[in-house]
């Protein structure tokens, strides 16, 4: 894990905005310990719309809650934007790349069947459409796939790069333009991040 620090240091690097420069350079996408913190992003196939139902996203929640409960996942920061998520974790259980390929299975099912059953969802046989024909050209699933495959994590070594990264995870419904501040994007931890109260409880630093 990454030394002790405070947040009091992610306020006074509130203006960071930009993609990480470390990222954007790394091509080292792998978990190789984990024990230690990355940053992940996954999404949709063909980037689809899928989360501006609050249903959608809730279901998402609930699989983290326990992965959290049951598998040791730690989250550090997160957002769920319209078509894919950004998250920074590690775990004190189960092997990351176990936890998200459950949590990917888990979601990617339930997912499917709230599609199906939402009596509102006008882009229900759309999307149906777009996974069924995603899962029929990929060999590793039998008729439906909702998420990519990659995860592309990345591992956090020290202070300046995990706050790089919170901001970016933050402000990223601020930059796509759906909201003018970070904390009013309901589906990320933005809001709660200083006082750890907001929709799913972070693990603490230091």
């Amino acid at each position: 894990m990454i030394p002790p620090f405070t947040k009091s240091v992610y306020w006074s690097q509130a203006g960071i905005s930009g993609f990480p420069t470390f990222i954007a350079m790394s091509r080292k996408y792998k978990f190789w310990d984990s024990n230690k913190m990355y940053f992940i992003s996954f999404a949709t196939v063909n980037w689809v719309d899928v989360f501006t139902r609050n249903h959608y996203s809730d279901i998402v929640l609930d699989s983290w809650k326990y992965c959290q409960r049951e598998k040791g996942l730690e989250i550090f920061a997160w957002c769920i934007m319209p078509s894919h998520v950004h998250m920074i974790i590690s775990s004190h259980g189960s092997k990351l790349e176990d936890i998200i390929r459950d949590m990917k299975s888990f979601t990617s099912r339930h997912i499917r069947k709230a599609i199906a059953a939402h009596p509102r969802e006008s882009r229900k046989e759309w999307m149906k459409w777009m996974f069924e024909r995603a899962g029929k050209n990929n060999l590793s699933n039998k008729d439906w796939m909702f998420w990519q495959h990659n995860n592309m994590p990345i591992e956090i070594t020290n202070q300046e790069q995990y706050f790089e990264c919170v901001h970016y995870v933050h402000l990223n419904p601020v930059v796509a333009g759906f909201v003018t501040a970070a904390e009013h994007w309901l589906y990320s931890s933005a809001g709660g991040y200083e006082k750890n109260n907001g929709l799913i409880v972070l693990t603490e630093l230091g």
